[in-house]
């Protein structure tokens, strides 16, 4: 099997960790040649196969960053022109390069985001699509068009995902030949990006749930906790549940303590056979 081409079971291999940070804000740009297939001819994935592969893409089973490397592959392999691509996403106002085939994507994504602006950046956060057919000929983003044509890129394209919530991205393609994304190669990122997009909301929606259900076992063992100290007191002072509750209380702000952390030291306290305090 060809190295481009995605593999029968639709799993990536073990992908890039998120970015963090800028690491890469004073060092030189990659060679061009360092990236992806060092320039030469490759074959194409036929769209249809691709989008079979992104419908197969097992997306309980897989982390979002391991579902965006794996999207990052098939457009790579997919849309021509594309020698590099990676997929940006801001969560909380930072954006991190998530998935990337190759240090060239990733070192230009980077340089803006230390900028906080570019295509790529900009694209995301408005969920639009810019391109730029030529780095040399181009005056909306003169700092970014510099670096990208000294790390020998020539064009590129971005794609703002269109996902109304918190978190945000878009997939960035890189070419070495200048005015190589047309029209066609404009839809097959958008298709790409929806993917993502799909990928994207559902994994937010997983992390969501996962969430709320240890916020709602965490709150279960602090009830439990808070029960057992009020029956504590309701043994040891001769007093309602509902003068434990205000004696529980007053310790809590007169301590500036949650009323938790009062409750279990209290549990602890009589585990220890120490009496609680007025």
């Amino acid at each position: 099997m060809a190295e481009d081409e995605p593999t029968p079971s639709g799993r990536s291999t073990a992908g890039p960790e998120p970015m963090r940070g800028h690491r890469l804000s004073t060092e030189e740009p990659p060679d061009a040649t360092s990236s992806g297939d060092g320039g030469g001819e490759r074959s194409l994935t036929e769209p249809s196969r691709a989008w079979a592969e992104l419908a197969r893409i097992p997306l309980s089973d897989l982390t979002l960053t391991q579902v965006m490397q794996r999207v990052a592959e098939l457009a790579r392999a997919t849309i021509p022109g594309a020698d590099d691509v990676s997929v940006t996403l801001i969560k909380d106002g930072r954006p991190a390069s998530v998935a990337f085939t190759g240090d060239l994507a990733v070192h230009l994504d980077e340089r803006q985001y230390e900028r906080g602006f570019g295509p790529c950046t900009d694209a995301a956060t408005a969920g639009t699509l810019i391109s730029i057919a030529d780095v040399g000929d181009d005056d909306r983003y003169p700092d970014y068009n510099r670096a990208a044509a000294r790390a020998g890129v020539r064009s590129s394209l971005s794609v703002g995902m269109p996902v109304p919530q918190r978190t945000v991205g878009g997939m960035n393609l890189y070419s070495r030949t200048a005015g190589v994304f047309d029209d066609a190669a404009v839809e097959a990122a958008q298709v790409f990006v929806d993917y993502a997009a799909v990928a994207l909301i559902n994994a937010d929606l997983l992390d969501s749930s996962t969430r709320l259900a240890r916020q709602m076992e965490q709150a279960m063992v602090n009830r439990a906790t808070i029960e057992q100290a009020k029956g504590i007191l309701i043994a040891h002072f001769r007093v309602s549940p509902d003068e434990a509750f205000t004696h529980l209380a007053r310790q809590s702000q007169h301590a500036n303590r949650k009323l938790h952390d009062i409750a279990a030291e209290i549990v602890r306290n009589a585990g220890r056979g120490q009496a609680p305090a007025r």
